[in-house]
């Protein structure tokens, strides 16, 4: 005799999950979120990428936060981060024909969201899958910029994380197994690479 079962809960919409994921921190993420946009429009000169770079901009604050107090870099935030800047970043090029632009991000995200997954497979405990997720959507924007924001962006990250990682070893604020979120890091990276790009046009 068939007995019922105990219904599974729905889950929530993804967009229900990303304010869920926000609202704990929503001071600090509409703070920062503030600045980045205001960056992004700046960065970007204005121009038809614009949006996407705002859109990043946007996100990655919002993941910057997130991560800095939870060591998470939520799904329900970066999936649809990285779909909407993919979808602006294709508008882009087809409003003023710069499709290489579009080839070299699509190459971009492709390579540096690879090189992520390649040191998560060696060291997950280095850097996590959220790290991954989050180094396609980077790479892409950046790239847009052009490669040598690409690979600046591949490198600042590391560079900050063991500048900071060495100056709270230096002041014990800090020991050797301690975790420290690698996403702030790996955004500051990015705008820092597409900043050196806008001073240098």
């Amino acid at each position: 005799m068939a007995t019922d079962q105990p219904a599974t809960p729905a889950r929530p919409p993804l967009l229900d999950r990303a304010r869920g994921e926000i609202a704990p921190h929503r001071r600090a993420v509409a703070w920062t979120a503030a600045a980045a946009v205001a960056w992004a429009i700046w960065a970007s000169g204005p121009g038809w990428s614009t949006p996407a770079l705002v859109v990043a901009a946007a996100a990655g604050a919002a993941l910057g936060v997130v991560d800095a107090r939870t060591h998470r870099l939520p799904n329900a935030l970066t999936y649809p981060a990285t779909g909407a800047v993919a979808a602006l970043l294709l508008l882009a090029a087809l409003a003023d024909g710069t499709w290489v632009a579009a080839g070299r991000a699509l190459a971009g995200g492709l390579a540096l969201g690879g090189l992520y997954l390649l040191l998560h497979l060696v060291s997950p405990s280095g850097l996590g899958r959220g790290d991954v997720k989050l180094a396609v959507m980077l790479g892409t924007v950046t790239a847009w910029s052009g490669w040598s924001a690409l690979w600046a962006a591949a490198l600042l990250p590391f560079v900050l994380g063991g500048l900071v990682a060495v100056a709270l070893l230096v002041t014990r604020r800090a020991s050797r197994t301690t975790a420290i979120p690698f996403g702030p890091f790996m955004l500051l990276g990015a705008a820092v690479a597409i900043t050196g790009v806008r001073l240098a046009a």
